[in-house]
């Protein structure tokens, strides 16, 4: 069900508003284009932080149901940087903790399997726990897959019908999960002495580069290291190690365990970090907020001026965080005329989310050549860029965070 949440989703205290970002759709609540227009739901999207124990939230919850419904679209494997971080996440495993043939790993909210497959194809024994149909992929692809939210009844259940695993794994799964510390509490009761190892969007990389563009609905929590840590210790989980990685914009790896086998020194380092920076100042979130209204009126001046000159924008690629863009800015056809995604996505063919904006073929941005392409996945801007000129795009680039710009195209320079 839809919940409207006063207070913290982990230890209950009363938070405080950062930014409100306005009444926004689900960001894949996409109509089809020549559909009737109708109302789309929308629903509050507030950035809270609790001080008494750091996390960063929004603080309405809407139905699990309508964020992720069985054919809830995102698929892991066809992401690039995705599948190399969970191989490099499985060369790392084996390196430190041996595993063995007879082992079995649960991957919560595996998707498609991809996580997986890295220990599978080693011999390893797998489960993966997922609600949407994509459990049915994985399990079609001898991933084997249990299609269901992970709660504490799964976990008995894998005990029961299966064994206990050496490691579970949970890879941007703890931002979207309603009650956390029950979840942690489940993760604890399964996997016993053996290792937990969360992935999770880093809050000082969003606050650093001002991603508000992956603050959505889908996204209940932002996690610091520290918070992240005491969540963990509630569950009784003690966190050993911690990496950096470039998944999503910036991510942090978090090893725990009950009895952990070392204490590595990134803890501690990656805490200080935290402090050192004053992630958690009043005056640090403070003007997070005024910085994100400057990001927007900048973008909304870059793209007035572009169109004022009679200039054609297009948008390129249509993923979760570029909702928040189309709709936190007030985006529309009158700036945007298309998305275009890649030739077989499910979005073409839709409006973006509370929007006019069509979703179309990208072969539509090489055969009309508009002089500018919006880059909603900014994050990989660089990557992005060096594909698009290489299928022979000829205009130039609109990187929209943090700092709004135009890149030339390195044709064109």
């Amino acid at each position: 069900m839809n919940q409207s949440l006063t207070t913290c989703q982990i230890c209950s205290s009363p938070f405080e508003s950062i930014l409100f970002l306005g009444d926004l759709p689900p960001v894949n609540t996409m109509l089809r284009v020549g559909s009737p227009r109708i109302e789309q739901v929308r629903f509050p999207l507030e950035l809270v932080y609790c001080k008494s124990c750091s996390l960063m939230q929004i603080n309405f919850s809407p139905d699990p149901s309508i964020l992720f419904p069985p054919d809830y679209p995102y698929t892991t494997g066809t992401t690039k940087i995705l599948r190399d971080n969970f191989k490099e996440l499985a060369d790392k495993v084996f390196q430190l903790f041996s595993l063995k043939s007879g082992d079995l790993v649960v991957d919560i909210g595996s998707n498609d399997g991809t996580l997986l497959s890295n220990f599978k194809e080693r011999g390893v024994q797998v489960l993966g726990i997922d609600p949407t149909d994509k459990a049915d992929l994985a399990n079609e692809r001898g991933i084997r897959s249990w299609k269901h939210f992970f709660d504490e009844s799964i976990a008995k259940k894998i005990l029961k019908e299966l064994q206990r695993p050496r490691l579970v794994t949970a890879a941007n799964v703890f931002a979207h999960i309603p009650k956390p510390l029950e979840i942690a509490k489940a993760i604890a009761h399964l996997v016993g002495d053996g290792i937990f190892i969360n992935e999770s969007h880093y809050l000082l990389g969003l606050i650093q580069s001002l991603q508000y563009d992956t603050i959505y609905h889908e996204h209940l929590r932002y996690y610091s290291l520290k918070s992240m840590k005491n969540l963990l210790e509630k569950a009784g989980l003690i966190v050993f190690k911690v990496e950096k990685i470039p998944t999503h914009g910036g991510s942090i790896r978090v090893y725990s365990s009950a009895k952990p086998p070392f204490m590595d020194p990134s803890v501690d380092a990656i805490l200080k970090e935290e402090e050192d920076f004053g992630l958690f100042r009043q005056s640090t979130l403070e003007q997070f907020s005024k910085d994100v209204l400057k990001s927007k009126i900048k973008l909304l001046e870059l793209l007035h001026s572009l169109k004022g000159g009679g200039h054609s924008i297009f948008g390129v690629g249509a993923p979760s965080r570029a909702s928040t863009i189309v709709n936190y800015c007030g985006l529309s056809r009158d700036f945007i005329e298309c998305v275009v995604e890649v030739s077989g996505s499910h979005k073409i063919g839709k409006y973006m989310p509370g929007s006019n904006i069509p979703v179309a073929d990208e072969k539509r941005l090489y055969e009309e050549q508009p002089p500018y392409a919006l880059l909603f996945s900014w994050h990989i801007s660089a990557e992005l860029i060096g594909n698009l000129v290489k299928r022979g795009f000829k205009g130039d680039f609109i990187v929209p965070l943090p700092v709004p710009k135009i890149v030339k195209n390195p044709q064109n320079v």
